[in-house]
């Protein structure tokens, strides 16, 4: 498929102001200045990110200049458009910790030899009030309280901080900081992506750009998100990401080969039931995010351990001890939180052994102080087991 067809069609819902007028410049000579921006709100990165990834790396085929832009500023404030609930503030010390290992991350779409990283701190934190002000001058209240998402809240009797609302603004100037003729985002992010528009109309007279990128639906059903629970880090293990994309409803596939890979649609194998199916994109997105020998190994263990039912060979070994905290130190949940969850919805087996290591008999662990005995083994939904010490 011709490059710029597939960049405008293939994961886009809306181009603003027109597919055509984008086309036309997109088919010129020129070379536009083209960013992304990702708060560090958490410390990975998400298969639904990686569909903005994969478009920024086609601008850099295409020879525009990319910028990849980290909001150390911004995620002081949190950008609340997909959420009904106050996000909460983050510290400097846990914007710093979370940003670190994004480029890594993001390198497994991203060409960094051919883009700039940037943090918009650079310009945001030297603004001082008079700045804000005038950069305030440019909207309206009228604008924000028109959003579905401050309805709601406000209609719910939610709390909406007053920074919140320069959320917008903040992004803006990001955008005409760097002289944007385009940004790429999601659709919860197109009023904050107006705003770049709207500075650089009102203030350089410029027309820009806004390509706006189909959700990623999350494991649950709903969008991806770091807050749910629901998502496919970038930087997973093999065998959960393998798991996790077999876990999927049927109905997702297709959304996945569209949203998740590079395949083209004469791969997507259509005609092949839907098991088959998911290991050849549950096999596609393992090597796209680590290797062809993790995927085919990946692929494996899912057999042996899910469709055979059979304990791996090499599982973490701990020491008996309360079973959140045996699932949080083995990595089958990031929080105790997320134990206690896992523990809630029954997903959380402790398997009995016989002499020559066959499972004899399973109790369902209920309690979070479950404490298994020694050479037991504790399985975590289909993909995790821990082998307890004799």
């Amino acid at each position: 498929m011709d490059p710029i067809t597939e960049l405008l069609d293939r994961t886009v819902t809306n181009i603003i102001p027109s597919k055509s007028s984008l086309e036309t410049v997109l088919r010129s000579n020129q070379k536009l200045n083209v960013y992304l921006g990702i708060d560090p709100t958490s410390t990975h990165i998400h298969l639904g990110h990686a569909v903005n990834l994969r478009q920024l790396q086609r601008l850099v085929d295409l020879g525009h200049n990319v910028t990849f832009l980290i909001g150390d500023f911004t995620a002081k404030v949190g950008d609340n458009s997909d959420k009904e609930t106050e996000r909460p503030i983050l510290t400097d010390t846990q914007i710093t910790e979370n940003f670190q290992t994004y480029k890594t991350q993001a390198e497994k779409f991203l060409d960094f030899s051919k883009v700039k990283l940037r943090h918009n701190s650079e310009w945001l934190s030297p603004l001082v009030f008079q700045d804000i002000l005038k950069l305030c001058q440019h909207f309206t209240l009228n604008d924000y309280l028109s959003r579905e998402i401050m309805k709601k809240k406000l209609d719910k009797g939610v709390s909406v901080r007053l920074d919140e609302l320069l959320y917008p603004l903040m992004q803006g100037w990001d955008s005409y900081t760097l002289d944007t003729d385009l940004q790429i985002g999601a659709a919860d992010q197109t009023f904050n992506m107006q705003a770049g528009r709207t500075l650089q109309k009102q203030l350089r007279n410029k027309e820009s750009f806004i390509l706006v990128n189909k959700y990623l639906t999350g494991t649950d059903g709903r969008k991806m998100s770091k807050s749910w629970g629901n998502a496919i880090w970038l930087d997973d293990l093999a065998n959960d990401v393998y798991g996790k994309i077999m876990s999927i409803k049927d109905d997702l596939i297709d959304e996945y080969f569209l949203l998740a890979t590079s395949l083209p649609k004469s791969k997507f194998a259509p005609h092949e039931p839907p098991l088959a199916r998911k290991h050849l994109l549950a096999w596609q997105i393992v090597h796209d995010l680590h290797s062809k020998t993790d995927a085919d190994k990946a692929k494996q263990h899912f057999v042996s351990t899910v469709q055979k039912k059979e304990l791996p060979q090499n599982m973490p070994t701990y020491s008996s001890n309360a079973t959140v905290p045996l699932m949080v130190a083995s990595g089958s949940a990031i929080s105790n939180s997320d134990a206690r969850r896992k523990i809630d919805q029954g997903g959380v087996i402790n398997k009995i052994l016989g002499d020559q290591g066959e499972v004899i008999r399973e109790i369902k662990v209920a309690s979070y102080d479950y404490v298994p005995q020694p050479g037991t083994v504790i399985s975590v939904g289909n993909r995790h087991h821990i082998k307890i010490k004799d």
